[in-house]
């Protein structure tokens, strides 16, 4: 007895070669048109794939083809082809394992088939499983092929039936199937936290869906194969994901027993020791040395598909850990961190040791998290600094999986919607039941404590109407903020004149009729439209429903209803009925300036255009940096936000996510990091510290855009090209200007005015935003280099360069304009006030000689 004991207590310590390995109730693995068997002894355990053709519902014009090349791995030699649809049918005995998602995974290598009709280079194709989930849809593989992973809820029919249906005059193939119950602590065994605009609510119906693997990383590791991850997993080095400067973090590893505590659900068939054995930890040594400036983030980004018609853009983050320190009771001894999830903060003081009770280092755990993918740019997931510790930050793994919904029509989805209706209904009649019981409460409490008041004279509302997404106004922009838009008594002042109904705007777009679509974005679709008055706007209309859409809807209307200047985009009204969040703008007729750049049609704007273009966006910027009572940072400066209109004058657009600055005294605003990937300001995302020298870094992003004509982000370059900002500022200080220059534009640019125009972008991207200059010096240099390029001023190399920037004032200092009343609109005599103000300023003054515009 006493040695079963000791046994016993021992298992947590043994070696993962010497506990037994994971072993399904039941499992099929495929070699699809193969004639034999493939056996694969080296995997953990060791796996046989097996020929398809007794699982195939029919074999008539289904064919298996070969590859021409003898060098082909065995399991991707043959293939499964047809040019119909065709299909598998399982047996699943899903009473040993009723409740445990399962675990699909198909292979998808294209090659040169050696006498066939069927061309699998070309293939096209759809996916469907269960008849309930469409999980693949007109899906062309990559010629290196690849592995596609789902996990799919068991729906207890018995059966499993996986389809293919090739596109019309196409091929669908598949070259290796497999399928098997997952581990019943593998998925939805722990609570997932909810990040920014998703509900716990919403976690009771995930579990009832399906998800599909985006990206598994060992972070800090060696790529790990199928022969060592128990589940036949893949997970790749994180280093390709991992953002930011050398130096930033470090590797560790441990070479010491990884500890699972099975009765929590955390086993290595979650993960296996492979991923525990390393991490990446913040450098905090570098901070001490001051090697590393301030408080910092070590953050991934990973760039998402596009999201489908019609679907959702929702994923399972799960994030690994391992502390290898020794567990101390000592207050602020043991390592306490902040998680990042989709640029929101998702876990606060995250401390390893108390998350999973640890009494001995090495315990194995993860977390789950539920974002919804941001509007621009990749989703990220960082690891910052907490204040209850100076030890920083560790991960070990990660892994990010796509929610994927049943279809609405599809048979197979019926039993499974009601399911979830069943339970999603009880969850809100639930919630229902508490509200009223609270409301009552809450009105009983108020009567006794309100005393008789005479009846207030009637007035008209001036808040906005009421829908099932309006929520309590201090909650209106982000819920770590203490300042900012989205006060009550920011909507009392609000004018009811911007007010349009939705029957004039289903009117404008004749009822939103796809012809008059002109853009998708994440907040909804923007339509062209004629008001009643035969006034040309664009409609901009959230998806019904959406959460995340309220705070941007609401703060473009506070910030727009306040404000009004040339180079601003006008808001003309917006329409809150019937659960509508739709705002409606003066119409720009020429578009975005990206599409006059790169990636269409659109004949190239000359050099003096662009720089037309950029002044005008400056005028704007500076405008509400400095012109209004208080400090508007844009926080999402891009091309794409900047719109053109007739003669092509610039106006800067998109304000859902403009935040109020620091306020007399102050150096900066805290608040949550918001931006797009590419123009986002590094030191706003490492120290979350929000000044208007984050919108002068976004748009010096903006200028190179302007003068290379290409994205910022381009995974399809070299390694060192794909970062825009990284690659033309190291070009430029190599003395080599030619190289990003757009070639559209050469030979019809003065060389100065290029100089200084790359001058005044490389200034932009300073590290620091106190080595960066405002937004007025922005505005004066662009205006010099439209002066240089039209008067053709020849100066030599040095006058144009940093080296006499002393001769120009340090900053552009323009008065803020103080409402005189109520009322926030500025007409056009204000708004010339402030602009002819600037041009005929001290700063200026070169510039209003008759030569110049």
């Amino acid at each position: 007895m006493a040695a079963v004991l000791v046994i016993l207590l021992l298992i947590p310590f043994l070696p993962c070669t010497s506990l037994a390995t994971f072993s399904p109730s039941f499992s099929y693995f495929l070699a699809c048109g193969a004639a034999s068997n493939v056996s694969f002894p080296r995997d953990s355990p060791a796996r046989t794939f097996v020929p398809d053709a007794p699982f195939l519902s029919s074999s008539a014009g289904v064919t298996a083809v070969t590859s021409s090349n003898s060098n082909t791995a065995s399991l991707y030699a043959a293939a499964r082809a047809a040019r119909s649809g065709f299909s598998y049918r399982f047996t699943d005995p899903d009473s040993a394992t009723p409740n445990a998602p399962r675990v699909l995974r198909l292979h998808f290598f294209p090659f040169t088939a050696s006498n066939s009709a069927v061309n699998l280079l070309s293939a096209k194709f759809s996916v469907s499983v269960l008849d309930a989930y469409t999980v693949l849809s007109s899906f062309s593989p990559p010629s290196a092929g690849v592995v596609k992973e789902y996990f799919v809820p068991a729906d207890r029919s018995g059966e499993f039936r996986i389809t293919f249906t090739p596109d019309t005059g196409s091929t669908a193939f598949v070259s290796a199937i497999e399928l098997f119950p997952a581990p019943p602590e593998l998925l939805w065994n722990h609570s997932v936290q909810p990040v920014d605009a998703l509900d716990s609510g919403d976690m009771t119906v995930w579990a009832q869906l399906a998800l599909e693997t985006v990206y598994r990383l060992n972070v800090g590791g060696a790529k790990v194969t199928t022969e060592t991850d128990t589940l036949w997993r893949t997970w790749l080095r994180d280093d390709p994901f991992f953002f930011g400067p050398d130096g930033l973090s470090e590797v560790n590893k441990t070479s010491s027993p990884i500890i699972y505590d099975p009765s929590s659900g955390f086993t290595r068939e979650v993960a296996p020791d492979s991923v525990y054995n390393t991490q990446r930890a913040m450098n905090m040594s570098g901070v001490a040395e001051n090697a590393t400036p301030g408080p910092f983030n070590l953050t991934w980004t990973f760039p998402l598909p596009a999201p489908e018609p019609g679907s959702d853009s929702d994923y399972l983050v799960r994030l690994h850990w391992c502390d290898y320190s020794v567990v101390s009771s000592v207050a602020g001894y043991n390592i306490v961190f902040n998680v990042y999830v989709a640029q929101r903060l998702a876990t606060n003081d995250l401390e390893p040791k108390e998350a999973v009770r640890a009494t001995q280092p090495n315990q194995a755990f993860y977390m789950d998290y539920a974002a919804t993918a941001p509007t621009a740019g990749n989703l990220t997931v960082s690891i910052g600094m907490s204040d209850k510790s100076d030890k920083g930050g560790i991960l070990n793994g990660l892994e990010i999986m796509k929610l994927r919904r049943a279809d609405v029509s599809s048979p197979g989805s019926r039993g499974r919607k009601k399911k979830t209706l069943i339970v999603t209904l009880s969850a809100v009649l639930g919630v229902a039941v508490l509200a009223c019981v609270l409301l009552c409460l809450f009105a009983v409490l108020r009567r006794r404590r309100q005393a008789p008041r005479p009846a207030p004279e009637e007035k008209e509302s001036t808040q906005l109407p009421w829908s099932q997404h309006t929520q309590d106004g201090s909650s209106w922009f982000d819920m770590s903020n203490t300042s900012g838009y989205g006060t009550t008594d920011g909507l009392q002042r609000m004018s009811m004149q911007l007010n349009i109904s939705l029957a004039e705007i289903t009117a404008a777009t004749d009822n939103f009729h796809e012809r008059n679509l002109i853009g998708v974005g994440g907040f909804g679709k923007v339509y062209r439209g004629v008001l009643r008055d035969g006034t040309p706007v664009a409609v901009k209309r959230a998806m019904r429903a959406s959460k995340q859409g309220l705070p941007e809807f609401q703060t473009e209307i506070e910030v727009l209803s306040r404000i009004r200047h040339r180079h601003l985009v006008s808001l003309i009204g917006y329409c809150n009925e019937q659960s509508e969040m739709i705002l409606v703008y003066e119409y720009m007729e020429k578009g975005t300036l990206r599409s006059h750049l790169y990636g269409s049609d659109e004949p190239p704007l000359s050099w003096k255009q662009r720089l037309e273009i950029c002044i005008g966006a400056a005028r704007g910027l500076h405008y509400l940096h400095t012109g209004y009572s208080e400090n508007i940072i844009h926080r999402d400066v891009k091309s794409t936000n900047i719109l053109l209109g007739d003669a092509f004058i610039a106006k800067v657009a998109d304000f859902g996510l403009s935040r109020i600055g620091p306020s007399f005294g102050e150096t900066h605003v805290s608040t949550a990091v918001k931006g797009s990937f590419g123009y986002l300001d590094p030191e706003y995302f490492k120290t979350q510290q929000l000044t208007d020298r984050s919108d002068v870094y976004s748009f010096g992003v903006v200028l190179y855009e302007v003068l290379c004509a290409r994205p910022v982000i381009d995974q399809s370059l070299e390694r060192d090209q794909i970062n825009l900002a990284e690659w033309a500022v190291n070009l430029q200080q190599k003395g080599q200007l030619g190289k990003i220059t757009d070639p559209r534009i050469a030979g019809q640019v003065n060389d100065n005015s290029l100089r200084k125009f790359a001058e005044t972008a490389e200034k932009c991207l300073a590290d620091y935003g106190l080595d960066r200059p405002s937004m007025g010096d922005v505005l004066w240099n662009l205006e010099y280099c439209l002066q240089l390029q039209e008067t053709h001023v020849n100066r030599d190399a040095f006058e144009d360069s940093g080296a006499v920037a002393t001769q120009f004032p340090a900053d552009v200092v323009v008065p803020r304009w103080m409402p005189s009343s109520t009322s926030f609109l500025m007409d056009d005599a204000d708004e010339s006030m402030t602009e002819t103000g600037i041009a005929n300023s001290k700063a200026f003054s070169q510039l209003s000689c008759g030569d110049g515009r």
